[in-house]
């Protein structure tokens, strides 16, 4: 008895034991099912987005003739491919043997898009779809379309183009100005012809500009991966609209860094509907030559602060003539909106429909005023001088050899692998001119001008102007690590 009883206590505590262990492990098992039940939500919630806004993406893949370095057709080269100036936005220059010959080839490129109205309206990049002789556009279910351009603004980098369809998947735009930064972003595109590629991450920053890739920039960016192929395609939010058109990234290597940009769909909302009604942009005009007021210059204009945008120079007959605006004025905000730097009313004013009326808050002589103008619209050539390019900067032998010139920014020197002041920075060769027959790239940097060092644009045009041969001008160009004579000979 006394054994049975012993046996009976055992099992007693036995089983106390066993309650008291379930009862501790209980929560913290509890609590493991509900993170993983999140997680389990969370994953669902983007598979939920990208399903929905998957089928509206497109990948676009184009040819045209060009003029360069490459191969012919699918037998070309493999390293060819980083000379296409579709992938040499993501890849920067490619040296060229100074021997090689440019020839006419076929070239090839990819890049993505995303539908925006049923019958076939499709969002892309300018740079995609540029100089393109043909236009082809597959859809998530594998249907190809030819498709045309409606209307491109090289100075944004937005193109529409439109296929022939009904009845077609669309995706919604969304308020680029509501996404706040750490927001969760999707990417969708064809990174490398990989159709269909999702990546996600968070907004990192909003309103990047001076990053040298556009006229008008307000960048989004992001650290969802962006490789080259994804230009053109949305960045989602978690409510499956596109809040940004997918545009470049910021690489060293040439592949993702963890640094990518977008343009604000809200930008590209007032493009396209331009684009579709006229098939060009027209922007707002003001007629000043700005910068930015930092510590030195706010001492010199005896301002409290360094804030606001110094306007350096007015253009005659400008609406910023018309309206007395002078040399020296420190623009503050624009219809009682702060402006942030430059960039900022660059593209407001831009932004501005020609005709309207609107209020410059300003300091002059340290005293505050409002000024009220009529903003004029965009002259055709703006974009070429606006960058200080042609004979405004006294280097039109330059520019009628075919060479857009840029002052090489901190923040290009970082993106070509250069050092601030090393030169003066190509930022675009045109077709078919002298540049583009000796094999100058965008990207390049001028180094010497007729055997004259020059580290920016004043030295520049100071070695123009004391050239002995008006019609002739040979330059030290450099490509990474390498650089090499090149003689432009004016046609």
């Amino acid at each position: 008895m006394r054994r049975k009883h012993h046996f009976q206590n055992l099992s007693l505590l036995a089983a106390f034991f066993l309650c008291f262990s379930l009862l501790t492990t209980r929560p913290v098992i509890a609590q493991q099912d509900d993170n993983i039940a999140l997680l389990d939500r969370s994953a669902k919630a983007f598979s939920a987005v990208v399903k929905k806004a998957g089928p509206a993406v497109v990948y676009i893949g184009v040819e045209k003739t060009a003029k360069g370095f490459g191969g012919q057709g699918k037998g070309q080269n493999p390293s060819d491919l980083f000379n296409d100036p579709f992938f040499q936005r993501f890849f920067g220059p490619q040296f060229q043997h100074p021997n090689t010959q440019p020839r006419q080839f076929k070239q090839r490129g990819a890049g993505s898009g995303f539908i925006i109205s049923r019958d076939g309206m499709i969002l892309t990049n300018n740079h995609v779809v540029e100089d393109a002789d043909t236009i082809k556009v597959r859809l998530a279910d594998e249907r190809e379309f030819p498709a045309k351009v409606i209307g491109t603004d090289p100075q944004s980098d937005v193109a529409l183009i439109k296929i022939d369809g009904k009845d077609l998947p669309t995706l919604p735009l969304g308020n680029s100005d509501k996404l706040e930064v750490g927001e969760w972003v999707i990417a969708i595109g064809s990174p490398f012809e990989l159709s269909q590629t999702v990546t996600v991450g968070v907004v990192s920053a909003k309103g990047r500009s001076k990053i040298g890739i556009n006229d008008y920039e307000n960048f989004i960016q992001t650290d969802a991966a962006i490789n080259p192929g994804n230009s053109g395609g949305p960045l989602l939010n978690i409510y499956g609209e596109a809040v940004g058109i997918n545009t470049a990234i910021f690489s060293r290597s040439g592949g993702y860094m963890g640094i990518g940009f977008a343009i604000p769909v809200n930008m590209a909302k007032n493009i396209q509907q331009q684009l579709q009604k006229d098939g060009k942009v027209t922007r707002g005009w003001l007629g000043v030559v700005i910068q930015d007021v930092n510590e030195d210059l706010a001492q010199s204009f005896d301002l409290e602060k360094a804030e606001g945008i110094l306007v350096a120079e007015v253009a005659d007959d400008s609406p910023a003539h018309k309206a007395s605006l002078k040399q020296g004025d420190v623009i503050l905000s624009l219809d009682g909106t702060h402006l942030d730097d430059v960039a900022d009313l660059r593209n407001r004013v831009a932004m501005t429909p020609p005709d309207s009326k609107v209020t410059l808050q300003l300091i002059r002589d340290g005293r505050k005023k409002s000024i009220d103008v009529v903003i004029g619209e965009q002259p055709s050539d703006f974009s070429r001088s606006a960058r200080g390019h042609g004979g405004a900067n006294g280097n039109s032998l330059l520019d009628t050899m075919g060479l857009d010139l840029q002052e090489l920014t901190p923040e290009l020197a970082a993106q070509f692998g250069y050092e601030k002041g090393q030169g003066v920075l190509i930022v675009r060769v045109a077709q078919d001119s002298p540049a583009a027959n000796v094999g100058l790239q965008p990207g390049q940097l001028i180094e010497e001008v007729n055997k004259v060092r020059i580290h920016n644009l004043k030295e520049l045009k100071k070695a123009l102007k004391n050239s002995r041969t008006p019609k002739q001008v040979l330059l030290r160009v450099r490509a990474g690590e390498f650089s090499q004579y090149v003689v432009l000979r004016e046609k």
